[in-house]
């Protein structure tokens, strides 16, 4: 006999109790429904028999009791769960999606009236909530600050709130890139956060201008931490561990290393520092719109005379930094140069600033400046036709081309450091080679 299945026609219909705490349930349950309870039916329909819109289906109730126990082990079932805050949220709306009973959420809201974390809502962040069935709220954890916990958790009854400070976990990433167009559209090809393409032009400033010596087909390597909260999301990058830059052919590799006597900095892998005394150009970006020369014809005073600096054009309110350590000597407006800081550095070097539209905050004589403080802001004040800065630099008061003079280096590693710093380096040039054969290979 020829049996043609029925589909489609599953009726089962179970009216339940939201709070999952009734003793039994009733169920509707239709003839054609398979399987119910363990029992299999096959139903068909038999050829010259009526079709299947004439079959007559009777309903029929059944009362299923499920046991106490079993009950009582449902409503006692506990649950986490997770809602990310959105734009003007308030934590009574999210106690609200989290399905929090509105007891426990008056109570709640009473008891974290002075929180300082639920002030701190921040759109995209998560609120974990463990609830029972019946809504009943027993812990919530928020993630505030990047490095901080705001737990909750329920005791006899009572709310027990605390805000502590978290330990992330480091994780170490490894990346590469190839310049086609810029360092940053790079980066971002590579995935590279922008915080980490910063330091690798902070890193490398002293070896590579990257305003003028960049080429299409450069390439980089970059090894840096981020760090995570328990949950795994990343709450914000840590700092560059390693990192090769191939410019114009030639490899610069740098490695992050704390000496014994707490001071750090890049060096190669040979323990040679990176920091030079002067950084080449005292802005990461920019074009030199008038080099160091003899003789130039001035667009003001319109005759012949000589350029004792270089000026780098770039847009107003630009960060202009110190190329060197060293202290300010000199904060002010002085004729021609407009608004200039004039900085004293180690025995007879002296840079110069100037066109500044302003002056960086606590610019004064005495000051303490570090190499790459930020030290004022690209202008036009003096006499000058448009925003770029003036930057000299003065040997003996004398000044002098920057491009031609060979400057101090800082010391490399010291002998005392030296075997700390093979050993704890090696994994991270071993790193730096991984990358560079990849991508060797790739191009082959």
């Amino acid at each position: 006999m020829l049996y043609t299945p029925i589909s489609n026609k599953q009726g089962i219909l179970a009216q339940k109790s939201s709070k999952l705490t009734k003793k039994s349930i009733r169920w509707l349950v239709a003839l054609s429904s398979i399987p119910l309870f363990g029992i299999v039916t096959a139903f068909g329909i038999a050829p010259n028999s009526p079709s299947f819109e004439e079959i007559q289906v009777e309903e029929v109730v059944l009362d299923i009791s499920i046991p106490e126990a079993i009950a009582e082990t449902q409503a006692n079932q506990t649950f986490w769960r997770q809602e990310n805050i959105r734009r003007g949220d308030t934590i009574a709306a999210i106690l609200n999606r989290l399905d929090v009973s509105n007891q426990d959420s008056t109570d709640f809201l009473q008891a974290a009236r002075g929180s300082r974390a639920m002030r701190q809502l921040k759109p995209g962040q998560t609120v974990y909530a463990q609830t029972t069935a019946d809504g009943e709220l027993l812990t919530l954890r928020y993630f505030f600050g990047n490095e901080e916990l705001f737990l909750m958790e329920k005791t006899d009854d009572a709310f027990k709130m605390t805000e502590q400070s978290v330990e992330l976990d480091t994780r170490v990433h490894m990346k590469s890139g190839e310049i086609n167009s810029s360092l940053f559209a790079a980066t971002d090809n590579a995935g590279i956060p922008n915080n980490i393409a910063m330091q690798l032009t902070e890193i490398f400033a002293s070896e590579i201008d990257f305003y003028r010596d960049l080429r299409q087909g450069d390439r980089f390597t970059v090894v840096y931490e981020t760090f995570a909260n328990d949950n795994g999301k990343r709450t914000k990058t840590g700092r560059v561990l390693a990192a090769e830059f191939v410019n114009k052919g030639k490899s610069h590799q740098a490695i992050y290393f704390k000496a014994s006597n707490g001071a750090d900095g890049y060096y190669t892998p040979k323990g040679e520092s990176l920091r030079k005394a002067f950084l080449l150009s005292p802005l990461t970006f920019s074009r030199v719109s008038s080099g160091f020369t003899n003789a130039r014809f001035h667009p003001i005073l319109k005759e012949w005379r000589a350029h004792k600096g270089i000026d780098y054009a770039a847009p107003t309110g630009t960060p202009v930094k110190a190329t060197a350590s060293g202290i300010v000597a000199f904060s002010g407006s002085q004729k021609g140069y407009g608004n200039l800081v004039v900085l004293k550095h180690n025995g007879k070097y002296e840079t110069a600033y100037g066109h500044l539209s302003r002056f960086a905050s606590g610019m004064s004589k005495g000051k303490r400046i570090s190499q790459g403080d930020v030290i004022g802001y690209v202008g036009s004040t003096g006499m000058a036709t448009g925003p770029h800065l003036h930057y000299e630099l003065r040997i003996d008061g004398v000044q002098r081309d920057p491009t031609n003079v060979v400057l101090p280096s800082a010391p490399p590693i010291a002998k005392r450091d030296l075997n700390t710093f093979q050993k704890e380096t090696h994994a991270l040039v071993a790193r730096l080679n991984i990358m560079r054969n990849i991508h060797l290979a790739v191009l082959e």
